[in-house]
């Protein structure tokens, strides 16, 4: 019988990851929903250790009364549980785009690849007639590599006339107890009662949410017909920091987004970092073989501002389609 609760939860996933490449040129229908099975935990109060937490997994047929849930490495602050199995997985594996940590994506052909940047500079990920989105990217040196150890701090989404901003605050000494993100829409900062499935609704965007998935640091921000963010503040632990030489201080705890995306509609003109791997002409180049395909070009993306649309792969400027799909929305 577990066997078999296990298939279906995996199941449910493959298909889950499938729809948010195959469905991504078209609009859905309504909004995308998780499974109606599954329970977000975010296990200790610091972020630095303890990984295992109980969860109480209901049973239709009442033969479990529980069962001990335990995060992923990849996401040790914060996944999800699929009861009655507690199967469990990371949110960036239900949302394709930007993965967990080290900024790394699952392109639109289905193949993971990391994009390093540079610290304290902005990149456009996506670029199409009637969206944009830029990161900010932050970091530390490593003197004995190449490159800046980089992590996304916050996104700059540009459609139509209106400006959404999300980020991860600084913060020293983690506690997850404590909200972190910060949200703002057109220069006002959006305002989102800090409890599990607490919901904010745009007065001049009709379809424009956002909706907290935990009762701190994180949310969903969706545009009907358009994008599907799913949106983590978290930090770098001590452990890992040891582990990779990542240099967290008391000072900081380079607190970053796990972000995943699920986009409808997009042109065959997009580009962007991300953006790009969702063209039908688009040929992956990069090594999908390699432990870590990495994809250069990094000149390409940059943007003078977390809102700017400089770069030299902008496409945004054509307004008319998302005017149709808000409206729509209505």
């Amino acid at each position: 019988m577990a066997r078999a609760y296990m298939a279906v939860a995996v199941a449910l996933f493959l298909v889950v990851v499938c729809a948010a490449v195959s469905e991504a040129a078209k609009p859905p229908a309504s909004h995308p929903r998780l499974p109606p099975n599954y329970h977000m935990i975010n296990p200790g109060s610091s972020g630095l250790g303890k990984r295992d937490q109980e969860l109480s997994c209901a049973d239709t047929k009442g033969k479990k009364k529980g069962c001990m849930a335990k995060c992923d490495k990849r996401c040790p602050n914060q996944c999800i549980v699929m009861c009655p199995s507690c199967k469990t997985f990371c949110m960036c594996d239900f949302y394709p785009g930007v993965s967990c940590g080290d900024p790394r994506f699952t392109g639109g052909d289905g193949n993971n690849f990391y994009f390093h940047g540079k610290k304290d500079h902005d990149f456009c990920i996506v670029s199409d007639a009637d969206l944009h989105i830029n990161a900010h990217f932050i970091g530390k040196r490593n003197p004995t590599m190449s490159r800046d150890f980089t992590w996304i701090q916050a996104l700059g989404i540009r459609f139509a006339d209106h400006r959404l901003y999300m980020g991860a605050l600084k913060t020293a000494k983690w506690n997850s107890d404590v909200d972190r993100l910060e949200l703002a829409f057109d220069g006002a900062p959006i305002d989102v009662p800090a409890q599990l499935g607490a919901r904010w609704e745009s007065a001049a965007v009709p379809g424009l949410t956002v909706t907290r998935t935990a009762a701190t640091n994180a949310v969903r921000v969706q545009l009907a017909g358009v994008f599907d963010i799913m949106a983590n503040v978290v930090p770098i632990t001590e452990h890992d920091s040891r582990i990779h030489n990542y240099g967290v201080t008391e000072e900081d705890s380079l607190a970053h987004l796990d972000l995943g995306f699920k986009f409808y509609d997009l042109s065959d003109d997009v580009h962007g970092v991300l953006g790009q791997t969702y063209r039908s002409d688009y040929v992956n180049k990069l090594s999908v073989s390699a432990s870590m395909p990495v994809m250069g070009g990094a000149p390409s993306y940059v943007a003078s501002d977390i809102f700017s649309t400089d770069c030299s792969v902008a496409r945004f400027g054509h307004r008319a389609g998302i005017t149709m799909v808000t409206a729509r929305a209505s």
